[in-house]
């Protein structure tokens, strides 16, 4: 009964759904003892700001129906919340709230100002209108370098508890340092879950069905009363503060940004494929979609070389495994996914939980 209302009545519903989040859940959890060293640590922290980041994505591409290129701009505005902020302020608490409400403030004027365009510009058009948005954002950022550092970007100081210079204990536990870095992290993935289960309150209350019977027939739930530019702004305010969060959470853990960080348009890119992979309209598609692509692109390369080197007898065979040619290998993957799972994994396995439901 817990569980059910922490997830506000929305269980994953099938059994294999359940094994894979909770092996996510919990390898995040305990990721720094499981997976010792600096690589496997940053991977997972990656994890979480993605989730996060995809998540709300999905809040407005998967629940609402708007296709968005500006999402990584809010990501951005975050991220250059916390490091312009605590450039200028230093190295406190205070900096990171006066940085956190400052790009909260100003993701939420953005989205509502983009948000209205949605009175008059419908589907690729809107879709456009993000799209330059975003790229001269990003220009904008590159330009003001008295303030975000440029192409160069910005380096800056948290509290120093946090730091990975401030140790709780000489000696490790589990093989993982008890340091400032270990409590980063776990800030990051409390911040995670929270938001997270933040975003299942929302798409299964009142206001997230009504977001759902707009994506699903926006004529009909304006024919019944449903004031479809409310709502549709509304979320689009929404998905911006959480992508916002996500930001912030980047640079916290960073402690640097610049415009290649997280204004990339091949972090849109990549949130794009999430989604695609975990499966559009549910937020735990994002925790499933993040874990697998992040893992898969943080050590295919890795993965490859050892099977370039075992394949060392077979030139031809060593030359197609050649880590260099890990993009084309992740491509495909990523077709074998939508081809497998052309509804997500976790719509694939909704899917045939509701099958085999029906046949007994």
């Amino acid at each position: 009964m817990f569980m059910k209302r922490l997830l506000s009545n929305d269980l994953p519903g099938n059994r294999l759904l359940v094994l894979l989040l909770a092996v996510i859940v919990l390898g995040l959890a305990f990721a720094p003892f499981i997976f010792p060293g600096v690589k496997a640590l940053s991977v997972a922290a990656k994890i979480l700001v993605f989730i996060v980041l995809v998540a709300s994505f999905d809040l407005l591409l998967g629940y609402t129906g708007i296709v968005s290129f500006a999402h990584t701009m809010f990501f951005g505005i975050g991220a250059y919340g916390i490091a312009i902020s605590a450039s200028k302020l230093g190295p406190n608490w205070t900096a990171i709230a006066v940085g956190l409400a400052a790009s909260l403030l100003l993701s939420l004027l953005l989205s509502l100002a983009i948000g209205l365009f949605s009175l008059r510009v419908r589907a690729i058009f809107f879709a456009m209108i993000t799209l330059a948005v975003a790229s001269a954002f990003q220009t904008l950022a590159s330009q003001l370098s008295a303030f975000t550092g440029g192409e160069d970007g910005l380096s800056f100081k948290l509290p120093e508890i946090i730091s990975p210079s401030f140790e709780f204990a000489e000696e490790p536990f589990l093989g993982a340092s008890l340091d400032g870095r270990l409590l980063c992290y776990y800030l990051l993935f409390v911040a995670a879950v929270v938001l997270v289960l933040a975003l299942l309150r929302i798409v299964n209350s009142p206001f997230g069905r009504v977001l759902q019977a707009i994506r699903e027939n926006e004529f009909r739930a304006e024919a019944i009363g449903y004031r479809v530019v409310v709502y549709r702004t509304v979320s689009s305010m929404l998905s911006a503060l959480f992508a916002t969060l996500a930001g912030a959470m980047l640079a916290i853990w960073l402690r640097y940004n610049g415009p290649d960080t997280s204004l990339s348009f091949e972090i849109m890119v990549d949130v794009l494929l999430i989604v695609v992979i975990g499966g559009m309209g549910t937020i735990y598609g994002a925790v499933i979609g993040a874990a697998i692509f992040v893992i898969a692109q943080s050590y295919l390369q890795d993965l490859l070389r050892l099977a370039s080197e075992s394949a060392a007898a077979l030139p031809w065979l060593a030359a197609v495994l050649s880590p260099d040619r890990w993009l084309l290998w992740l491509g495909v993957l990523f077709v074998l996914s939508v081809y497998f799972f052309p509804t997500g994994v976790v719509g694939k396995l909704r899917a045939a939980a509701t099958t085999t439901r029906a046949t007994r």
